[in-house]
């Protein structure tokens, strides 16, 4: 167990298991939660669809064989459609979440297209479908016993500082709170605290360098090759100010999970070591900010 006086549970994404097509070399679900166990983890995130089984008693079996259990899931769904429904795949994969154990439907607002490089704009209709789901689902969630929490995130409807403050002034949905995707967003991820901290359901701890997520957002790297060249950081690494954040909604009685995930590429089997040491780096580094501030 992480000796921590957060909560802290892990992700497969920080061993590169991504819902993106070829988004890198994919590891085994042994070898990423065998690695979970080592370093000491008692949750995690689900990861994409395929990577854990869908049946809920063999999903939960399948995380006890490592001492794990559910935090929630990642949930990419079309929300500005108003020729879609998202409620039916969003109350399949909330049905499993509860099935196990699960506290967050990790909501993000899909554009439609495979991966985060690109995406289109919405125009007031488009904007007025997506305020009106997210309520929608986060109310259906509500009903099942599962909060849904919106992830602002790189390459989705929902990316920009304007596009996160429409959704905190027009809707009521609860949200995620990922340090990273908002800073690369260009949204300074304290501001969130300071404005919605009570509405923070999940965090997502990331760091990232700033000067890169910068360069994505003026068009020098698509989303995929930043991270490839190292936007994301081991916690401590980069610019997000961890410990602020933390503190700042510390103060404000958030007991929620922390959950650790650092986007991450593979390239070989062999890379999964170093995201390894990666996760290592990040824990530690959280030991030294929470004794600093106890």
């Amino acid at each position: 167990m992480i000796d921590l006086p957060i909560r802290l549970a892990a992700a497969p994404i920080s061993w590169g298991v991504c819902e993106v097509p070829d988004w890198g070399y994919q590891l085994s679900a042994e070898r990423v939660l065998g690695d979970m166990r080592e370093l000491g983890f008692t949750a995690t995130e689900t990861g994409p669809d395929g990577f854990l089984p869908a049946d809920p008693p063999a999903l939960r079996d399948a995380l006890a064989g490592y001492g794990l259990s559910c935090v929630g899931g990642f949930i990419p769904t079309v929300l500005h459609d108003p020729d879609h429904d998202p409620l039916p795949d969003l109350l399949m994969a909330v049905d499993r979440i509860v099935a196990v154990g699960g506290e967050v439907a990790v909501l993000a607002a899909a554009t439609g297209n495979a991966g985060y490089d690109a995406r289109p704009t919405l125009d007031d209709a488009g904007w007025e479908t997506l305020l009106r789901n997210l309520d929608r689902l986060a109310g259906a969630a509500r009903e099942r016993g599962v909060e849904a929490a919106l992830h602002p995130h790189v390459g989705t409807m929902i990316e920009q500082r304007p596009e996160v403050l429409r959704v905190i002034e027009g809707s009521t949905v609860p949200l995620c709170l990922d340090t990273g995707h908002l800073l690369a967003g260009g949204t300074d991820p304290i501001e969130v605290v300071a404005l919605a901290a009570h509405r923070v359901r999940l965090v997502h701890l990331k760091d990232v360098r700033a000067e890169l997520a910068a360069a994505v957002r003026r068009g020098e790297y698509t989303y995929t090759a930043a991270v490839r060249a190292g936007m994301y950081t081991p916690l401590g690494a980069g610019d997000v100010d961890i410990a602020a954040i933390i503190a700042g909604l510390t103060a404000v009685g958030y007991d929620g999970c922390y959950v650790l995930e650092q986007d991450t590429i593979l390239d070989a089997e062999a890379d999964g070591d170093g995201a390894m040491r990666d996760v290592a780096a990040s824990i530690a580094y959280l030991r030294t900010v929470c004794s600093t501030s106890a």
